[in-house]
C-alpha cells in the first residue's frame, strides 16, 4: 500500500508524541489510575487545550473536520502513552453516534462541551446475558410511555460510566434497536463503579423503570442498529492503532532491555536466540501498523469492503498483540509482570483490545463464513 502521512498529519503526531514525553510518562498513568475518577481531570483539559477532542467533529460543530487518518494518529499515540482518558468512550463511541444519530439540537447541547472538554460521554452497550457482539439482541428493552419511553435492563464494561454527565443507552424498542440519552441521575438509573482488568474505569448500569421525554431518543426509533455498525468500525479501527502505539512502546522497551541487561558478563542482546525474537517482534509490530492504515483507510471504502478489511485488520493486530506482549514478557522475566513496569500493563491493554469489539475468533469466523477478504464472484 503507498501510504504517506500529510505534513498537517505529521505535526499532529510530533504534537502527541512531544506531549507524551513532557507530561505523560509511565508515572503519570500510575498517578492517573489511582484518581477517584480512574484517570486525570488536567490531562483531558490538557486534550481539551490542544484540541483533541474535536479532532472528527465536523467545523460547524466546532471541531476541526478530521478523518479516519488523524484520528489513527491521535490514537497511536494514545497507546503509546497507555493513557487511560477516555477517548475512546467520550469522543469515538458517544461522538460518533452523535455525529450520525443527533439532531441539530442535541448536537448543540452536547459537542461544544465535549470538545471544551466540560461533558464526558459514553455508551452503554453490552450486557452480561444473551450473544455478545450483537447489535440488535438486547435484552435492555424500551417501550413507548405516552409520547416518552421507559428503559428497563443492565449494561455491564460501560467505558468511564462512572465518571459520565450523560450516557447513551442501547435498547430494543418495537421497531429494532434505538439509541436514548440517559443522565447517570436519573430516577431509577443505578451506576456501581468497577475497573477493568487493564486498569481501564469501567461501569454496570442498572436501568429500573426509567422514564424518559421524547427527546431522549436520537435518530429513528429502530435506527440504532446501522448507527451502532458504523460507530463500532470506527471504533475498531480506532482500537487497531492504539495497539499499534502500544506495540511500539514495548518493542522499545524490551529492546532497550536486551541493550541494558547483562548476563555472563555481557548484554544479554547478544544472544542470538533473543535476537531472533525481537527481530519477530518487530516484524509482528510493522506488519499490524500495515493492517492499522487499512483498516483506518477502509472506513472510506464500500460497505463490504469496509467491513471485511476492517475485520482482517483487527484479526490480525490482535494476534499480533497477544504475539509482542507474550514475547516481551518472557524476555523481560520476572519484572515484565510487576504493576511498577509498563510492559505487564501494556500487555493487559493490549489483551484488552484483542477482546474489544469483537475478538480474534469472532472476526476470523466472520470472514470465514463471507468466504474470505474478497469476495469470491
Amino acid at each position: 500500500m503507498d501510504f504517506e502521512l500529510s505534513e498537517e498529519q505529521r505535526l499532529l503526531g510530533d504534537m502527541l508524541r512531544g506531549y507524551m514525553a513532557d507530561s505523560y510518562g509511565f508515572e503519570a498513568r500510575i498517578h492517573a489510575l489511582r484518581e477517584p475518577e480512574g484517570f486525570s481531570r488536567r490531562v483531558w483539559s490538557d486534550f481539551a487545550d490542544l484540541g483533541l477532542l474535536g479532532v472528527p467533529f465536523a467545523e460547524e460543530d466546532g471541531g476541526i473536520g478530521g478523518g479516519p487518518i488523524e484520528m489513527m494518529v491521535v490514537m497511536e499515540a494514545i497507546g503509546r502513552g497507555l493513557m487511560v482518558e477516555p477517548y475512546l468512550a467520550t469522543v469515538v463511541l458517544a461522538g460518533g453516534i452523535l455525529r450520525r444519530a443527533a439532531s441539530p439540537e442535541q448536537k448543540a447541547a452536547r459537542i461544544g462541551e465535549i470538545i471544551a472538554g466540560e461533558r464526558i460521554m459514553t455508551l452503554a452497550h453490552q450486557e452480561a446475558r444473551g450473544p455478545r457482539h450483537t447489535l440488535e439482541r438486547l435484552r435492555t428493552t424500551a417501550t413507548r410511555d405516552g409520547e416518552g419511553w421507559r428503559l428497563d435492563g443492565a449494561k455491564i464494561a460501560v467505558p468511564a460510566g462512572a465518571a459520565a454527565h450523560e450516557l447513551i443507552v442501547s435498547a430494543r424498542t418495537p421497531d429494532g434497536a434505538g439509541l436514548f440519552l440517559v443522565a447517570p441521575d436519573h430516577p431509577g438509573v443505578r451506576i456501581r463503579k468497577r475497573q477493568g482488568f487493564d486498569g481501564a474505569p469501567l461501569a454496570e448500569v442498572e436501568l429500573d423503570k426509567v422514564t424518559l421525554g421524547p427527546d431522549a431518543l436520537l435518530g429513528a426509533p429502530g435506527g440504532g442498529a446501522e448507527v451502532l455498525r458504523a460507530v463500532f468500525e470506527e471504533a475498531t479501527a480506532a482500537v487497531c492503532a492504539e495497539a499499534v502505539g502500544a506495540m511500539s512502546e514495548v518493542l522499545d522497551l524490551t529492546t532497550e532491555y536486551l541493550k541494558t541487561r547483562t548476563q555472563f558478563g555481557v548484554a544479554i542482546g547478544s544472544f542470538q536466540a533473543l535476537q531472533h525474537r525481537a527481530v519477530e517482534m518487530l516484524m509482528e509490530t510493522e506488519l499490524a501498523r500495515s493492517m492499522a492504515v487499512l483498516a483506518a483507510v477502509a472506513l472510506s471504502q464500500d460497505a463490504e469492503a469496509r467491513w471485511r478489511n476492517i475485520a482482517a485488520a483487527k484479526a490480525k493486530i490482535g494476534a499480533a498483540g497477544r504475539f509482542v506482549g507474550q514475547n516481551a514478557v518472557q524476555l523481560h522475566g520476572a519484572i515484565g509482570l510487576t504493576e511498577e513496569y509498563k510492559v505487564g500493563h501494556a500487555f493487559k491493554r493490549l489483551t484488552a483490545i484483542e477482546m474489544a469489539f469483537g475478538d480474534t475468533d469472532h472476526h476470523l469466523d466472520a470472514l470465514s463464513a463471507a468466504g474470505g477478504l474478497i469476495p469470491i464472484g
